[in-house]
């Protein structure tokens, strides 16, 4: 019998950056088409009990796909297999469903040029990790100007960025998942959720849009992540359009192509522009038109930042332009971000003596609802609506020639879609040496997939790539019937530690997490009598 290991899990499958060639393999044995790829491991965030609520009904999986070429696995049988113990349900059955409530989630946006420099090594006020009073539920952090050099890009294909790695060093402890990223040469873009959000999270696109030399060159443009947040559509945009004083109208030209590129052809997805919310964000490069150095300087000495936005290009360009218009900003009530000595607060002493302007942006625009008339002004859709708790630019970060700037945001939705679409549970007792069981049920009208696996993790996973081992569920089902269906894993899979794991469920043709299961601890024998745990344990 063939088995694949955690090393060979399939890049097909998963959107997520392929990794280095060397490790690819196929078993010979294997489908015909298929390549398999893996990704590395670390730990993962305990669900509560709270986040199981909404458990969905049971229902009939549609029938084991056989695939061309493979032969009948001989090995751990079916359900009808004498001494197979098929589990407990009560911990799999489905939970009343009730109508969902209006839910509130906080997201966290920060956009930084970085100016080629690595991460500093506390970043705490810039995720607001020291305020006890937040309670966040997501990240959407953009960077622009990463380091982009040949011998830098080469090795973050192979490797993680060390912006990213350190992101997901700070966040994973704290129950943040990495759940998408996007990069294009200089700009990066990166969402984080809470674990328990992640089977309500749907990576539908990203995308990367060169705007440099006509077109041809990302070292400005936009990268683009488009999910489906509890049924909603949200894209989320990072940006970095033209420099210098005289490019204003070419910086309005790359915002329109940036937006007209977001079409998603081949894809059940909507225009852009009828999405529920666009977050966009990045080194916008509006400057302070008019006003000499001296007087933008003494404002800001003086904190007149009045004087100043009567003159900011992009306030100026929203008056005029009617699609500019529907995006909203918070008001600029702190220092404009651009341009500083590095190393210090100080605006710029160089010969060139950079005149200050607010270049870093956070904009969003709500879907408009149709008009009756047109005397009714548009809304926004019902049921979901975003408020901007604060807008703020961070001085004490001085690694680069722009200070950050971060938007926290309050988004209420009424959720669309209030279950998992799966709901899974570790069957019976786990230990180190046997195989163990796995069951799971399918919310109605989910289609699952051959190509479909369950991903074992520890207890603060990085990434979803981040798995300890995994299994395909059309490899490894054994039973199947209403509303249950069963896969095993193989003892040479079942890791020998005795951390707190879970499961993920990872849909092929959603390419998301649709179910998790609760923590569970992996025993070893030893500590059991040899009775209590063959009862225990499910008998193949």
């Amino acid at each position: 019998m063939t088995r694949r290991h955690a090393s060979d899990v399939p890049g097909s499958l998963s959107p997520f950056q392929p990794w280095a060639a060397s490790r690819w393999s196929e078993s010979p044995a294997s489908s015909p088409g298929r390549t398999t790829q893996g990704p590395p491991c670390a730990q993962a965030p305990p669900l509560t009990e709270a986040e199981a609520e909404g458990q969905i009904r049971k229902e009939n999986n549609p029938a084991s796909v056989s695939r061309p070429g493979r032969a009948a696995r001989p090995g751990p049988g079916h359900a009808s297999r004498p001494g197979h113990r098929v589990g407990t349900m009560e911990a799999v059955s489905p939970w009343k469903r009730t109508e969902p409530r209006v839910s509130q989630l906080s997201i966290h946006v920060v956009t930084w040029n970085v100016a080629s420099a690595a991460p500093p090594l506390d970043l705490n006020g810039l995720l607001q990790l020291n305020n006890q009073n937040l309670k966040l539920d997501m990240y959407v952090i953009g960077l622009q100007e990463m380091n982009s050099g040949i011998m830098s890009l080469l090795s973050d294909t192979a490797f993680e960025d060390p912006w990213s790695s350190f992101f997901m060093d700070v966040l994973s402890p704290l129950s943040f998942v990495k759940v998408s990223s996007v990069r294009m040469q200089g700009l990066l873009l990166l969402v984080f959720a809470k674990l328990q959000h992640l089977p309500f999270i749907q990576i539908l696109s990203t995308k990367s849009t060169p705007t440099g030399l006509f077109g041809y060159w990302g070292n400005k443009g936009g990268v683009n992540i488009c999910l489906k947040l509890y049924g909603y559509y949200v894209s989320i945009i990072n940006c970095h359009l033209p420099p210098h004083m005289d490019n204003n109208d070419q910086r309005l030209e790359h915002f329109d192509r940036i937006l007209e590129m977001q079409n998603f052809e081949g894809h059940d997805i909507p225009n852009i522009l009828d999405h529920d919310l666009i977050l966009w964000f990045g080194d916008m490069n509006f400057r302070i038109e008019d006003l000499g150095l001296h007087s933008v300087r003494e404002s800001i000495k003086y904190r007149s930042y009045s004087t100043l936005w009567e003159k900011d290009q992009l306030t100026i360009a929203k008056r005029h332009d009617p699609l500019l218009r529907q995006f909203q900003e918070g008001p600029l009530l702190f220092p404009p971000t651009y341009k500083f000595d590095k190393n210090s607060n100080n605006y710029d002493t160089s010969e060139k003596k950079r005149k200050p302007a607010w270049t870093d942006r956070i904009l969003w625009r709500l879907k408009q609802q149709p008009q009756d008339s047109s005397h009714t002004p548009s809304l926004p859709a019902p049921n979901f609506s975003l408020s901007l708790r604060s807008y703020v630019s961070h001085m004490m970060y001085s690694i680069s020639d722009h200070k950050p700037v971060t938007g926290t945001f309050d988004l209420e939705l009424k959720p669309l879609v209030s279950a998992p679409l799966i709901t899974l549970m570790p069957e019976g007792l786990w230990t180190m040496e046997k195989d163990a069981l796995i069951s799971y049920s399918l919310t109605p009208g989910f289609l699952s997939s051959p190509w479909d696996w369950i991903g074992l993790y520890k207890v603060g996973l990085r990434h979803i790539n981040d798995y300890v081992s995994y299994v395909w569920v059309g490899d490894n089902q054994i039973s199947f019937s209403v509303g249950l269906n069963q896969v095993y894993m193989d003892i040479s899979d079942i890791p020998e530690t005795e951390d707190q794991f879970l499961l993920c469920y990872y849909s092929n043709s959603l390419h998301s997490v649709v179910g998790i299961s609760k923590p569970f601890k992996i025993w070893p024998r030893s500590l059991f009598g040899e009775d209590l745990l063959d009862e225990a344990q499910p008998q193949f």
